[in-house]
Formats: C-alpha cells, structure tokens, sequence
C-alpha cells in the first residue's frame, strides 16, 4: 500500500479550509495550531478573507486579546470559528470541563473558556478533532461546556455546522450529524466502530477530496512558516514535502 502524499493535519486543514470559502472574517482561538493553519491557507488561497488568530503577532489587530474577540462577535463580525472538546457528543455538545462526576471528576480540564458564548454567536462554528475514537465521540458528554442546539424559542444565530476529524467530514443540521465523506482508507463502518453515538449516512458516502497541488504548495509555504511562529512543534511535523 503506498503512502500518501500529504498528512493527515494537511487533509484536515485543507477540508476545513474549504469551508471558509466564500467568507468575510474567521477567528481562531488559542491553542489552535490546525484551525489557524486551516485559515491560513483559507487566507492564502483568498486574500480577502480576514484571518484573526489570537496569539499570533501577525494575524490580529487586537490590543486586549479575547476580550475584542467576543466583541466582534457579538457584532455580527466573526463569520466562522472552530472549537473542539475533550468529548463531543451527537447533539454537538462540548466538553471541556472534565470527566467523571462534576463535584469528582476523574480528570479536570481547563474549562470552556467563553465557547459557549462564542457558539451561540458566531454564524459557521467548525467542530474539529484529530482523534477520532470512541473515548472522544461519545453517546452523551459528562458536562457540557456549550451546546450545540438551544430551544426553538431561544435567539441563537450561531451553533455547528460541520465536524472534521482525522477520519472523516460530517455535516451539522436540524440537531444530527451527517457523514459527508471518510478520509483515505476509512469506510463508513470504520468510522461508526470508532464513533460512540449514531449519525446519518447517505447511500454512497464518497472519499474526502486529497488536498491540491495549490493547497499543498500554500501549505508548506506560507502556512507552515507563519504557523511557525506561534506553534513551532505542531510545524515540525505536521507539514509533508
């Protein structure tokens, strides 16, 4: 079996990077190295998209870091951000809190850290994990730092819209994921073994698009040199070529 031309980090960076097609500004956390390398490719392939990453000396003009961010978003001036989680479950809530019982967890974790603000607000929220087992896809999340659907009668113009994995791109819709495509050698049955709650499957699920030759040569230019400076040690192995 030969070896593919591009790593798994590019395939997702390239999947997500197309998402962004179209759009005005996208944000990226802290703590982010694959989602700012997706918007930096978004970037570089569209220049009039307007990337913001925090931490980053070159890609953000704010002078009080998280704070303006959540400005902008509760302006209607972010079009799309990424958030990830310890679990996500199949109603696209997050945790990131801890596991185990709330007042004894097992383990404890940062904390949400305004996600759920931020998903409640920000139009195209793109899920994201690299990992893509059954201690991460989980039936229902032991605490849920935000929540990926709201009540009808609740104002919500933002929430999830996609999730991409290392194994494959699902869809966000009417409170279900929906499988749109598996990575490399993965199959439908290999990606509902590795996921622990149900998701809608078309017919005919194709194989994710390997990224382009264009999406490539940004990649491991310009992207991998700015990523650089924020995550060195994600950019040393994350890039092929």
């Amino acid at each position: 079996m030969s070896m593919p031309a591009y790593t798994n980090e590019e395939l997702m960076a390239s999947v997500m990077a197309r998402l962004l097609r179209g759009l005005r500004h996208v944000a990226v956390g802290a703590l982010s190295p694959l989602p700012a390398t997706a918007a930096l490719l978004a970037g570089a392939l569209d220049p009039s998209l307007r990337v913001t990453i925090l931490g980053a000396r070159a890609h953000q003009c704010f002078t009080d870091g998280g704070r303006e961010l959540f400005d902008c978003a509760a302006q209607g001036r972010i079009d799309a951000f990424f958030l990830s989680g310890v679990q996500i479950d199949g109603n696209a809530n997050i945790n990131l809190v801890g596991l185990g019982d709330y007042a004894h967890p097992v383990r404890r974790f940062p904390g949400s850290f305004g996600s759920a603000y931020l998903y409640h607000l920000i139009p195209k929220v793109i899920l994201f994990r690299q990992e893509h087992t059954p201690r991460i896809f989980v039936p229902k999340v032991d605490f849920i730092s935000a929540a990926g659907t709201s009540p009808a009668h609740e104002y919500r113009p933002g929430g999830p819209r996609h999730l991409v994995t290392g194994r494959a791109e699902f869809a966000f819709a009417e409170g279900r994921f929906q499988l749109v495509s598996v990575h490399g050698d993965e199959t439908v049955a290999s990606v509902r073994a590795a996921t622990g709650f149900d998701f809608l499957s078309p017919e005919t699920v194709p194989m994710t698009s390997a990224p382009s030759a264009a999406e490539l040569v940004a990649l491991r230019g310009y992207a991998r040199t700015q990523v650089q400076e924020i995550y060195p040690a994600f950019a040393a192995h994350a890039f092929g070529g």
